[in-house]
């Protein structure tokens, strides 16, 4: 199984901030400076919250996807089917509108 560069670079996001949280609970990694230990919470949390936000998003994608597959066709395809059938009906109503309107066609006479 090959393991693709994105999926590295998350795996190895989140093993230094877990690192970083361990160290600091378990006394390893102790902060002399107050700001220092500021920033590495702070940047904890946004590299934290961005990839929360990011598998919320592609857990959401796929459980809508989950319910929507039991289904015949989503709501959008039959909208979609609906219109599609209001256009043809109309079309048709707007052909026998233009052989009536327009009669027969004779070709122009004095032409070859």
């Amino acid at each position: 199984m090959k393991i693709s560069q994105w999926t590295l670079l998350w795996l190895v996001i989140v093993g230094i901030l877990g690192t970083i949280e361990i160290a600091i609970v378990v006394g390893v990694v102790n902060p002399y400076d107050v700001v220092t230990f500021f920033f590495i919470m702070v940047s904890g949390l946004i590299v934290i919250s961005v990839l929360a936000i990011i598998g919320a998003t592609f857990l959401g994608i796929y459980i809508s996807h989950r319910i929507l597959s039991t289904q015949d066709f989503t709501p959008f395809e039959q909208e979609m089917l609906r219109m599609a059938e209001q256009v043809k009906g109309l079309s048709e109503k707007l052909d026998a509108i233009s052989r009536t309107v327009t009669g027969p066609m004779d070709p122009p006479s004095g032409r070859r």
